[in-house]
């Protein structure tokens, strides 16, 4: 057994460092990455905010890993293709193309000939409008009011809705962009950077290092620039840029406690992009340049374990990446892990605790809604939409799994394991056989006794939570729950809670184990307390909103209109509606909302939404 567990782990790597792919085929690419392998990809585009299209080329660099084959098979979803041509070294060709009949999940693969010597090749298309990877503001839906903005949203497999490509994370590339906008717009992608507005509209981009396609991103609109450090900066619209920087001043001191703890951040700068607040997720760990939701700017640094979480992905993710959409723990696991470590490095044990707590409550309460084979961290997604892996699972689960490995190996050997993983797997994807193969050779084998592997295939490959699974537990929600229950038992008022000086979590707790016992005279009496449901921290409101639509505690809806007219992320608004379409009457009022929000959410969110009310 353990002959065969260091046979496999070399496989890995050989597959990985010589693009044999020795790990499981993505199921959610129709591409011939196998046989053909881009290694460059050159982009020449141009943003048409009248159109709401990117149109231009994009050119392949490829090789043959196996040998020359006549055909390269690509993806894409509702992309118009007009001409492609080859460059075989000496001049560039037309050749025939076909692209196939739409598949409901991956789209249509764009097949193309190719003859020998084929080195490059060049394909002329355009964007369309209902591209799933692309959101296109009016000026209305911005906060300045007076200038469009659009931004891309790759993750899973949308980057095939706006470039033709090898859609999957076994691939890596390198890419160079020339972006063309109006004078009065800005470009940015997941590259490198310059701060300096270029008043013809024309910018170039390079990203030297090798990415996977779901984090190459492009946005446009009044963005500004503003650093806040040697190596980090924020780019926004000028109405939220101060404010933004002043929240995230402290992502310098996050980068270099990760450095002490898993070694060097590869990727030179890390910007962060305050995006408009139609951004269907909290972030996006585009390499250099992170895309956030403005609903993390509180005020008071309560809600930038987010931004931990997105520079966390520059190790484990960015640089160490998924094989397939069925190894995402590997991406969410590892980095809401070293997400937590940064938090407690940075703000101190009491808050990083805290958010454990937090997070295991969430993925418990998530755990009774999924059926149970979405609750496996090796999730089987064949013929799915890889979107339908995005629960508190691969994050939370995964994160446990490896807190658990932690309390096994103790800290230090599980940071130098970890320390060790990132170096070894740097720039390569790996899939969920090769880190098993990986972790048999470097802790169990080297550290016997510590954890069997029965147990490791449990957290891995079976439903639930197994019963070694870590239970945070924090002090301080201890004193809330004393206080919590004195209240409800009539024992103390309301004035006397010590609210002051509670934190966004103290409050999260609160509200969020309040009893099914509630009243909606007990919500009333303590809105009028705390006066809760004006509350402008997005996720303490989202917390009194949802619990407020179960009681039927209607003083809410005014706030509840606006809150999900305002913003689109997904984590925030989804389970409002979900609560609110359980009844008669909250299926009006959510039928009345969306009529309003829909145009300002991006399709990514439509999509999600327009299924519930087909339920």
């Amino acid at each position: 057994m353990k002959l065969f567990t260091h046979l496999l782990l070399a496989l890995c790597i050989v597959g990985l460092s010589s693009n044999t792919f020795a790990f499981e085929r993505d199921w959610h690419t129709q591409s011939n990455y196998q046989q053909v392998v881009t290694n460059h990809i050159t982009l020449d585009l141009q943003v048409d905010f009248d159109k709401k299209q990117l149109i231009g080329n994009i050119v392949h660099h490829i090789s043959f890993p196996n040998g020359y084959v006549k055909q390269l098979v690509l993806d894409t979803r509702d992309l118009d293709i007009h001409k492609v041509s080859l460059f075989t070294g000496k001049k560039w060709q037309s050749t025939r193309f076909v692209l196939g009949q739409k598949d409901a999940v991956r789209g249509s693969r764009l097949s193309i000939e190719l003859v020998k010597n084929t080195s490059q090749v060049k394909i002329s298309y355009n964007s369309r409008p209902q591209a799933s990877g692309l959101q296109w503001l009016s000026p209305q839906q911005t906060a300045g009011k007076k200038l469009p903005f659009m931004f891309s949203q790759s993750q899973a497999i949308h980057a095939r809705s706006w470039m033709p490509i090898q859609d999957t994370p076994a691939m890596r590339v390198t890419y160079s962009a020339d972006i063309k906008t109006p004078s009065n717009l800005r470009p940015i992608m997941s590259a490198k950077n310059d701060p300096v507005w270029n008043n013809n509209g024309q910018y170039h981009f390079e990203m030297p290092q090798a990415i996977p396609t779901y984090l190459i991103a492009i946005a446009a609109g009044n963005i500004q620039h503003k650093a806040m450090s040697k190596q980090t900066a924020v780019y926004a619209e000028p109405e939220i840029l101060d404010a933004a920087a002043k929240e995230f001043e402290d992502t310098q001191t996050m980068i270099d406690a990760t450095e002490k703890l898993y070694g060097p951040y590869r990727w030179g700068e890390y910007d962060l992009l305050i995006l408009p607040p139609s951004f269907p997720f909290g972030g996006m760990e585009n390499p250099r340049l992170s895309f956030i939701t403005p609903t993390v700017i509180a005020g008071d640094k309560s809600l930038v374990s987010l931004i931990a979480h997105e520079l966390a992905h520059s190790w484990s993710g960015n640089l160490v990446t998924n094989a397939t959409w069925r190894d995402l723990w590997l991406n969410e696991g590892f980095t809401s892990y070293v997400e937590n470590r940064i938090m407690e490095s940075v703000y101190g044990s009491k808050r990083a605790i805290m958010e454990q707590v937090l997070g295991v409550q969430d993925l418990k309460h998530n755990l009774t809604e999924l059926p149970a084979a979405d609750t496996i961290l090796h999730i089987k997604i064949q013929g799915r939409d890889p979107d339908d892996a995005f629960s508190d699972v691969p994050y939370v689960k995964g994160q446990l799994f490896l807190m658990r490995l932690e309390e096994c190996f103790g800290r230090k050997d599980f940071d130098q394991f970890l320390r060790n993983y990132f170096e070894n797997y740097a720039f390569k994807s790996i899939d969920t056989a090769g880190f098993k193969a990986y972790i048999s050779a470097n802790l169990l084998n080297k550290y016997p006794g510590k954890i069997t592997q029965i147990e490791v295939n449990q957290w891995l490959e079976s439903p639930g939570l197994p019963k070694t699974a870590p239970q945070p537990h924090s002090d301080v929600f201890v004193k809330v729950q004393q206080q919590r229950d004195l209240w409800l038992a009539g024992k103390i008022k309301l004035n006397t809670i010590p609210t002051n000086h509670w934190t966004v979590h103290e409050w999260l707790f609160f509200i969020n184990n309040l009893p099914p016992t509630i009243t909606k005279k007990q919500l009333a009496q303590l809105d009028l307390a705390f006066d809760l449901t004006q509350t402008t921290n997005n996720e303490i409101a989202h917390a009194w909103l949802l619990l407020s639509i179960e009681k039927g505690y209607n003083k809410v809806n005014t706030r509840l209109t606006d809150y999900m007219v305002s913003i689109g992320r997904r984590k925030l608004i989804v389970p409002l509606y979900k609560a609110l379409i359980k009844t008669s009457e909250g299926r009006q009022l959510a039928h009345s909302i969306y009529k309003k929000a829909r145009p300002g959410y991006h399709p990514l969110a439509q999509g999600t939404i327009d299924a519930l009310f087909k339920k």
